[in-house]
């Protein structure tokens, strides 16, 4: 068996894109594959064939990043051919083949739909992605609820609770630095096993800093008597807008305050004429799961990653 990144040759691409889709794991049509590598979110190097002696393609492994990314942020999707006969054993090859190629770990993102477990053909589909993925270093694996907002669910109106304003960067540093202690996200738990909440405060500064959302939508929420209560950062992916990042300092957890902050995101994106809003979060975060129901936002599917525990 051949593990090999496509060329940038058409018909090399098409075959990427034109690769049957024939298990229950969705996975992106021809066209939006097409749109992707137009956009460089997708590129020949970050794509990946497992291919017999005829050269016939067994397996395909899409590797996504931002346009201007300089290696993939995470593996798309994976497919591979009906009827082969160790199907975790050719994706965890054609995984190896990319990672040694990137020099690093990119984490892998399955959309499922909720209940997925409850269906056979789909655990068991899952079931070798996983195995693939321990096998090539992805080990640690995070559930995460997607939910969207529409129009259609409303935004509730201030409240007076809580005053909204622009910060400084050093006051967004040191808001990410408190919001960090005692959050429930698994994300933020792990990544403060092996590096402080200062450095952490400056990694996730630069991200959103970098996402397609503006700087300047960024807020800060305090109590009506100047009291920090929490933070509120609108964001963007390259296809439409989103949640960010929001959260309450831990002294004024308790009290609904993230309701509040929820509420503010939602309505900055309501009035610039946003017809979705996404977001993410573990399914362990009972409390702000709830507060995405309670705020209209509908669960759309499950997000199952599995990343390196180095990351």
């Amino acid at each position: 068996m051949i593990f090999r990144s496509a060329t940038a040759d058409p018909s090399d691409l098409d075959r990427a894109a034109a690769y049957p889709v024939d298990g229950p794991v969705p996975a992106l049509t021809a066209e939006k594959i097409r749109e992707e590598f137009a956009e460089n979110r997708m590129r020949p190097a970050w794509t990946w064939f497992a291919e017999d002696e005829d050269g016939e393609i067994l397996a395909r492994a899409l590797w996504w990043g931002r346009a201007d990314s300089a290696q993939p942020i995470a593996l798309d999707c994976l497919q591979v051919r009906a009827g082969v006969a160790d199907p975790a054993g050719v994706a965890a090859g054609l995984l190896a083949a990319g990672h040694a190629s990137f020099g690093n770990l990119p984490g892998y993102n399955i959309s499922l739909p909720r209940g997925w477990r409850a269906e056979p053909a789909l655990a068991e589909a899952v079931a070798w992605r996983q195995e693939a993925a321990h096998k090539t270093g992805l080990t640690r694996e995070i559930e995460r609820l997607r939910y969207e907002w529409t129009p259609q669910a409303g935004a509730a109106e201030p409240t007076g609770r809580l005053v909204f304003r622009e910060g400084t960067d050093e006051e967004f540093l040191d808001a990410f630095v408190r919001l960090s202690h005692g959050s429930l996200d698994l994300a933020t738990q792990n990544e403060l096993r092996t590096m402080d909440a200062e450095q952490l405060a400056r990694e996730d500064f630069d991200f959103y800093f970098g996402c397609p959302g503006e700087r300047s939508w960024w807020r800060l929420a305090h109590l009506p008597d100047g009291t920090l209560a929490g933070m509120a950062i609108p964001s963007a992916t390259p296809y439409h807008r989103n949640v960010g990042y929001l959260g309450v300092v831990p002294e004024q957890r308790g009290r609904g305050l993230i309701d509040e902050i929820l509420a503010e995101i939602t309505r900055f994106h309501a009035a610039a004429g946003a017809e979705r809003v996404t977001a993410t979060t573990d399914t362990v975060n009972v409390p702000m799961a709830a507060a995405f129901d309670r705020a209209g936002y509908e669960v759309t599917e499950i997000r199952l990653v599995l990343e390196s525990p180095s990351l």
